[in-house]
C-alpha cells in the first residue's frame, strides 16, 4: 500500500475521500484554487498546494499544475474523486506517466466508456441490451431521420461525448427531429468540442437504475447491487437509494450480471457505475432494461451503497489501485436494509434554481443515529461563484425504506444554513411526495409534481411570528427596548413576502411573552430556549435570524420577509423597471449595453454567471440605457446596481 495521496478535487468528495485516506494511515494532500484557500477541505489535509486562480480552468482542471504539486509534495498517489478530471484518459495517462498510481480505471476504460457511440458498440457486441438506436454518430441528417422513423418517435437525441444530460434533446415527431439535432450540436460543440450526436428511443416511464461493480488486476469482478437514482431535475440527480423500489430478484439477477459483463468487456479496474434506463410502464421486468451509460469514477450517491453493504469504497478503491485483491467475492457481499441520500445544493428553487453562492454564516447539520452527513461546507466558509453548487449530502439509513425516508425527512428538518440559500425544503417535500412514497417515481416525476414542491405562502404563525421579530423582539439575544406607561409598549409592523404585505401591532407583555394584534385577532407568541416557540399553545420549532434588510425564518420551510418600514425597502414596480441588479452572486460574463442606446423589451442587456449557471439579465420594457455600472469579467454580488434605464420618450 502507498502511504500517501493527492486528493484531485474540492467540497464534500475531497473531504470524505480525506476521512477514508486517514483511517488507513496515509498522508493527505489536498489541492485548490485561491477561492478555495480557505475550505473545508483544505483544513483536513496534512498538506494543502494552491495550483491556480478561481476558474477551474486554470486551477482544478489544469492537470499540469496537479501533478507537479504531486511530485513536489511527494505523493505516491492521485485520487481525482468526481467531476473535474476523473474521467479523462488524458489526466489518468499523465499521472501513470509521472511515475505515480492513479486511483482509477486503465486509461482505455475510460476512453471507451466516456463515448456513447464505441460503448454502445462494445456492450452490443458484449451481449449487454442497449436502447434501440442509431450505431453510428457519423451518420447524417438524412439517416438519422431514417432511423428515427424506424424505431418509432418519441426518440431521444444527444451527444456522444460527455454526460450529466448535456445536449441531450427530445423529439416527438420527424417535425422536431432537424431542430433537437441541430440544438444538440450546438450544446455538444460547446461543452464536449465535437458536435457528434446519436438518436435512441425514448423510454415512455423511465427509471434511471444504475450496478455498483468494483473489478481488480487480478480477473476478479463484483457487483454491489443497485441504486435507483430516478428523481431528476434537468438530468440532475436529486435524491438515490438503495437497493431499487420494486426490484424483483429476477431483474436483479440480470441486471448485475450485464453490468459485471460490462466492466469485463472493457477491462475495467476499480470502481465503476453501470447505468440503465428501465422502462416501468409494466413494473420492473427483466427484459426491459438497457445499457446507459458506464462512470468511470466514485459515484457522488455511493455512499447509499456504503450503508447497505457496509463496504468503504474509497478503501476498496485505494486498496485495487496498489495492486491488492478484491476484500470480498460476490458471495461475501450482502444486503442491509434501505439507504436514501439526497443532495444539498447553494440554490433557490423558489428562483428558478438560481445559483445561490457567497459566505455562510451558520451551517447545522444533523447527529443522530441513521443519518450520515457528506459536507464541504461550514460555518464561516465561502460558497464560490465558479463552482458546482453541491454543499453536502444527506444519507439516511434503516432496516426499511419508510423508516430511511422519515429519517431522511427529519435530517432534512434539522438542516440549517444561513447566508446562501438551499433547496432544502425542495428536497423535504420529494421525499414526502406519493410518487416517492410509493416507490413508483421516474425521471420525469419531478417535472410532473410541479408546484407541489415549492414553498406555499406562510401561514399565520409564520407571519405572527415574522411581525414579532420585525417589531424588534427576540431576535437572537436582542430584546425589545422601550417604555409605556400603564399598558404594554406596542409598535406597529410590516412585512412583506412573496410581494404580499401583511400588517400588525405587537406588544411586549415581558421579555419572552408577545401579543400580535392582527386585524383584532389577539394572537399570543412566547419564546423558549433552542427556537422553540409556543403561539396560542401550538409549539413549533423555528429560526429567526435578521440581516441584509431581510427577516428569515426556518421552520418546516425557509420563508424571507422584506422589512420596508426599517429601511429595507421593497422597489416599486417604477424603480424596479428602472435599475437591473445582479439576481445573484457571480461573474459578468457579458455586457451588452451601452449608454445612451435604446433598448427592447426583453433585449439582453447583462449576462452573470455563477456555478456553471448563465442568468440572462433583459430589460423589462422598452428603455434607453442610462448609466452601465458592471464590465465583462468583474465579480459582482447579489443585488448589486449593474444597469440603470430611463424611459424611452
Amino acid at each position: 500500500m502507498f502511504s500517501s495521496v493527492l486528493i484531485a478535487n474540492r467540497g464534500e468528495i475531497a473531504c470524505r475521500i480525506i476521512r477514508t485516506a486517514r483511517q488507513m494511515g496515509l498522508r493527505t494532500i489536498a489541492v485548490h484554487s485561491e477561492a478555495d484557500a480557505r475550505s473545508m477541505h483544505v483544513a483536513f489535509a496534512d498538506v494543502a498546494v494552491e495550483i491556480g486562480p478561481p476558474p477551474a480552468a486554470l486551477s482544478y482542471l489544469d492537470s499540469r499544475r496537479i501533478i507537479e504539486a504531486a511530485i513536489d509534495t511527494g505523493a505516491e498517489a492521485i485520487h481525482p474523486g468526481y467531476g473535474f478530471l476523473a474521467e479523462d484518459p488524458e489526466f489518468a495517462r499523465a499521472v501513470l506517466e509521472a511515475g505515480l498510481i492513479f486511483v482509477g480505471p486503465p486509461v482505455d476504460a475510460i476512453r471507451i466508456m466516456g463515448r456513447k457511440d464505441v460503448a454502445r458498440d462494445r456492450m452490443q457486441t458484449s451481449g449487454v441490451p442497449v436502447v434501440p438506436g442509431c450505431p453510428d454518430p457519423r451518420t447524417g441528417g438524412a439517416a438519422l431521420a431514417d432511423m428515427a422513423e424506424s424505431i418509432g418517435f418519441p426518440v431521444l437525441v444527444k451527444p456522444v461525448a460527455g454526460g450529466g444530460g448535456i445536449g441531450m434533446k427530445r423529439a416527438d415527431s420527424a417535425a422536431e427531429l432537424d431542430a433537437a439535432v441541430a440544438a444538440a450540436r450546438r450544446e455538444a460543440v460547446a461543452a464536449f468540442g465535437e458536435d457528434a450526436v446519436l438518436v435512441e428511443k425514448l423510454v415512455a416511464e423511465p427509471r434511471h437504475v444504475e450496478v455498483q461493480i468494483f473489478a481488480d488486476r487480478h480477473g476478479q469482478a463484483v457487483h454491489l447491487f443497485e441504486r435507483d437514482c430516478s428523481l431528476q431535475r434537468r438530468h440532475q440527480k436529486l435524491i438515490e437509494e438503495a437497493p431499487a423500489p420494486g426490484m424483483t430478484p429476477g431483474m436483479r439477477e440480470a441486471m448485475t450480471e450485464a453490468a459485471v459483463t460490462a466492466s469485463r468487456a472493457v477491462g475495467y479496474v476499480g470502481a465503476g457505475t453501470v447505468e440503465f434506463i428501465v422502462d416501468a410502464s409494466d413494473g420492473m421486468r427483466s427484459d426491459r432494461f438497457w445499457f446507459l451509460e458506464m462512470n468511470t469514477r466514485l459515484q457522488v450517491e455511493h455512499p447509499v451503497t456504503e450503508a447497505v453493504t457496509g463496504i468503504d469504497l474509497v478503501e476498496w478503491q485505494f486498496r485495487i489501485a496498489a495492486g491488492e485483491r478484491l476484500p470480498r467475492d460476490q458471495h461475501g457481499v450482502r444486503l442491509q436494509g434501505h439507504a436514501i441520500e439526497a443532495r444539498l445544493y447553494a440554490e433557490d428553487p423558489d428562483a428558478g434554481f438560481l445559483p445561490s453562492p457567497g459566505p455562510v454564516s451558520e451551517a447545522e447539520f444533523p447527529c443522530e443515529r441513521g443519518i450520515r452527513v457528506d459536507a464541504g461546507i461550514r460555518a464561516g466558509g465561502t460558497v464560490p461563484a465558479q463552482y458546482d453548487p453541491l454543499l453536502a449530502k444527506l444519507v439516511s439509513h434503516g432496516r426499511t425504506r419508510e423508516e430511511a425516508r422519515n429519517r431522511l425527512i427529519s435530517a432534512l428538518d434539522q438542516t440549517y444554513i444561513d447566508g446562501v440559500r438551499t433547496n432544502r425544503t425542495f428536497l423535504r417535500e420529494l421525499a414526502r411526495s406519493e410518487p416517492f412514497v410509493a416507490g413508483r417515481m421516474t425521471t420525469g416525476t419531478v417535472e410532473q409534481l410541479g408546484a407541489k414542491l415549492f414553498r406555499p405562502p406562510p401561514d399565520d404563525d409564520i407571519v405572527d411570528l415574522a411581525a414579532v421579530a420585525a417589531a424588534g423582539l427576540p431576535v437572537g439575544k436582542e430584546w425589545f427596548r422601550g417604555f409605556s406607561l400603564w399598558r404594554p409598549l406596542e409598535r406597529s409592523t410590516v412585512v412583506v413576502c412573496d410581494g404580499e404585505s401583511r400588517e400588525a401591532k405587537v406588544a411586549a407583555v415581558s421579555a419572552t411573552k408577545f401579543i400580535v394584534d392582527r386585524a383584532g385577532n389577539r394572537i399570543l407568541i412566547e419564546a423558549r430556549s433552542g427556537d422553540l416557540w409556543v403561539i396560542e399553545g401550538r409549539q413549533i420549532l423555528a429560526k429567526v435570524r435578521q440581516g441584509g434588510g431581510q427577516l428569515r425564518i426556518c421552520a418546516t420551510f425557509d420563508w424571507r420577509f422584506q422589512l420596508p418600514e426599517r429601511g429595507a425597502g421593497v422597489a416599486d414596480g417604477t424603480s424596479g423597471e428602472r435599475e437591473i441588479r445582479a439576481p445573484m452572486s457571480g461573474q459578468v460574463v457579458s455586457v451588452l449595453a451601452t449608454p445612451g442606446a435604446r433598448v427592447y423589451a426583453g433585449a439582453v442587456l447583462v449576462t452573470v454567471e455563477a456555478m456553471k449557471m448563465e442568468h440572462r439579465l433583459a430589460s423589462p420594457a422598452d428603455a434607453v440605457v442610462a448609466e452601465v455600472f458592471s464590465a465583462t469579467g468583474s465579480q459582482v454580488r447579489e443585488g448589486d446596481l449593474l444597469v440603470t434605464l430611463e424611459p424611452d420618450s
